[in-house]
C-alpha cells in the first residue's frame, strides 16, 4: 500500500510543484491551501506524514499542529522561512518531528520526508523487543502505543523513539548525541536544545496522568537516563 502524504500550504506553486515531486517518488498525494481545511482532512483520513506552512491564513501551521496533537500521532514535516527561527523551535516543541526552510530543493524535501517516514517505522523494523515492559510502563513497538498505570500516553514519533531508547537499557545513561541518533537517525542534525525539548514534552504527557512522574532522569552536563525499578 502506497505511503500517504498530506501537503498544507497556501502556496499553489508549492503544492502543484511539491506533489508532482512527490507523486513521482510513490507517495499518494493530498494537497490543500489552508489550514482550516488541512485540519479536516488530516481528522477524516490519517496520512502516514504530514506538511505544514507555518505561515498560512484562517488557521497557520502553529495552531494546526496544535489541534492535530491532541487526538493525533501523525508525523509532521514543518515549512518556514528564514526568519523563523523561534517558530522553529517552538514547532519542534510542540510535536513536530522536522522542519525545512524555504526556498528548499524538492530533492532535499524527499530526503527529509524519507527520513522521517523511516523513523516512524524503524522501531518496529530494528527492535527485537516489541513489548517493553519496565514497572507501569508499557510500550508497544508494533503499535506504537505507550500505556503508563493503565493511561494511554500520546507519544508523537519522535517522543516515542527517545523514549524507547532510554527505557530499553533503564540505568544506562544516554548522551544527546546518541538520543539524536535514535530519534533522528546520522543524517539529520538537530541542536541539544531540541532533545532537551522532547523530554520536557514527555514528562509534561506522563505527569499530567501521574504527578509524581520522575522515570526520565536528568544528568546534567551528561545526557538522560530510564530509572532502574
Amino acid at each position: 500500500m502506497k505511503e500517504k502524504i498530506i501537503l498544507i500550504d497556501d502556496d499553489n506553486h508549492i503544492l502543484t510543484s511539491v506533489s508532482v515531486s512527490l507523486k513521482s517518488e510513490g507517495w499518494d498525494v493530498e494537497t490543500y491551501p489552508d489550514g482550516e481545511k488541512g485540519l479536516i482532512a488530516l481528522q477524516r483520513n490519517p496520512p502516514h506524514l504530514a506538511i505544514l506552512d507555518i505561515k498560512m491564513p484562517r488557521m497557520d501551521g502553529m495552531e494546526l499542529l496544535k489541534r492535530l496533537r491532541i487526538n493525533s500521532n501523525v508525523p509532521v514535516i514543518f515549512l518556514t522561512s528564514k526568519d523563523d527561527e523561534i517558530d522553529e523551535a517552538l514547532g519542534l516543541r510542540m510535536g513536530a518531528d522536522d522542519y525545512i526552510t524555504k526556498p528548499f530543493s524538492q530533492k532535499l524535501l524527499i530526503e527529509r520526508i524519507r527520513a522521517v517516514l523511516r523513523r516512524s517505522s524503524i522501531a518496529k523494523d530494528q527492535n527485537p523487543e516489541k513489548l517493553i515492559k519496565r514497572g507501569e510502563l508499557e510500550l508497544d513497538v508494533d503499535r506504537h502505543m505507550c500505556n503508563w498505570k493503565n493511561n494511554d500516553v500520546r507519544l508523537t514519533v519522535t517522543e516515542f523513539l527517545i523514549l524507547q531508547s532510554l527505557a530499553f537499557r533503564p540505568g544506562l545513561v544516554k548522551s544527546r548525541d546518541q538520543l539524536m541518533d535514535a530519534a533522528y537517525g546520522e543524517t539529520i542534525y538537530v541542536d541539544d536544545r531540541t532533545i532537551d525539548s522532547h523530554i520536557k514534552r514527555m514528562r509534561r504527557k506522563f505527569k499530567h496522568y501521574d504527578t509524581n512522574f520522575d522515570q526520565i532522569e536528568t544528568l546534567y552536563g551528561v545526557g538522560y537516563r530510564y530509572r532502574e525499578m
